[in-house]
């Protein structure tokens, strides 16, 4: 598929739905939007997948593994053999996410969609498209090719875990290196210098940082990406793992499942999905703010509210897991809880 055909397939919610389910909250006996965002997330809920039963389960989150050649230019801690290693154990369910995947019943799906060290480890998707990206500093990360199958990687397994009976997605990354590829992206699609955006990853020393931003404005300065192409954008100074979240997305609003955003790098990639196909956003839900410097600006830009404030900014997908119980609290108000008119009480009213 190209680029273009997958933006396009991007579907428009359900207003009626979305109408079903708003009237529902306000009919049960509790002060109006009481629930707040969780209100606002059930009812996209609703739009996206058309059904005002809000569905939530079965529930998947793909964590896209790839390396990046910029960690050459001294911008992390680690080096490229940690990526096989953290993707290695979420094969046998021992990380962050997994562990909080599991309480919150949603299943994790690594993919290896371009590690330089290749584990090719049993439950680990293999979706490479090379041995990590190249040096930003030095040229584009990726080849068009490159970039349209990463893409359709995460596009096509959206797809496929809707076509299992997924009917709740979140997307998560592992790789060294993935916040300067982030921070780089973001930078050229919010018109903003690389030090409003970049923070110090997992980390980082003061000096180290300073590598980071001053990698980042070479990145920019050798490859001029376009801020209107947000597909080249991605191509010259992103990443495996951040096109095929963008693909993700994409994918996710063609089969109709609302997705639920993670940290900074994921943002990086919904705002590139949303400026590829702009219905693709009507199925984002933010789950939280990270704390890196850039990730309010990206939230803005999508135009998206975070649920969750605590602080996180340990990736992997788990912000997004981390926001599925609540989800699933806010449900049992929707689902259980008494109407105004069953306990014959006057229902609350909008004041103006």
């Amino acid at each position: 598929m190209t680029v273009e055909e997958m933006a396009g397939s991007c579907r428009a919610p359900s207003a009626e739905a979305a109408g079903e389910a708003r009237r529902r909250w306000d009919s049960i006996a509790k002060p109006l939007h009481g629930l707040g965002l969780l209100e606002d997330a059930l009812v996209k809920v609703c739009a996206v997948s058309g059904d005002p039963d809000c569905p939530l389960s079965p529930r998947a989150v793909a964590v896209f593994c790839a390396d990046n050649g910029v960690v050459a230019q001294g911008v992390t801690q680690t080096g490229q053999e940690v990526t096989a290693v953290v993707a290695g154990n979420m094969t046998r369910g021992d990380t962050s996410v997994c562990r909080m995947a599991a309480l919150a019943g949603a299943r994790v799906v690594p993919v290896d969609v371009g590690m330089v060290q290749r584990p090719g480890l049993p439950g680990l998707l293999d979706r490479s498209q090379g041995p990590g990206t190249a040096d930003i500093t030095k040229g584009p990360a990726m080849t068009r090719e490159q970039l349209r199958g990463a893409m359709e990687a995460g596009y096509r397994l959206a797809l496929e875990l809707a076509g299992e009976g997924c009917r709740l997605l979140a997307a998560g990354e592992m790789g060294i290196g993935n916040t300067t590829t982030s921070s780089a992206v973001a930078s050229v699609l919010l018109g903003v210098p690389a030090e409003t955006v970049t923070g110090r990853g997992a980390g980082l020393s003061s000096e180290g940082l300073r590598r980071k931003i001053a990698a980042i404005r070479r990145a920019v300065e050798v490859n001029r990406p376009r801020p209107g192409d947000p597909a080249e954008v991605l191509r010259t100074v992103g990443g495996f793992d951040i096109a095929a979240m963008t693909g993700f997305y994409l994918g996710a609003s063609a089969a109709g499942v609302p997705v639920i955003l993670d940290g900074f790098i994921s943002a990086a990639a919904a705002l590139a999905a949303f400026r590829l196909a702009p219905l693709s956003r009507e199925g984002m839900i933010a789950s939280h703010c990270s704390g890196e410097p850039g990730a309010r600006l990206l939230l803005e830009a999508l135009g998206l509210s975070p649920v969750i404030t605590a602080g996180l900014c340990l990736g992997e997908g788990t912000g997004a897991v981390a926001l599925m119980p609540l989800l699933d609290m806010a449900a049992a108000v929707y689902h259980e809880m008494s109407t105004f008119g069953e306990i014959r009480i006057e229902a609350y009213k909008p004041q103006e």
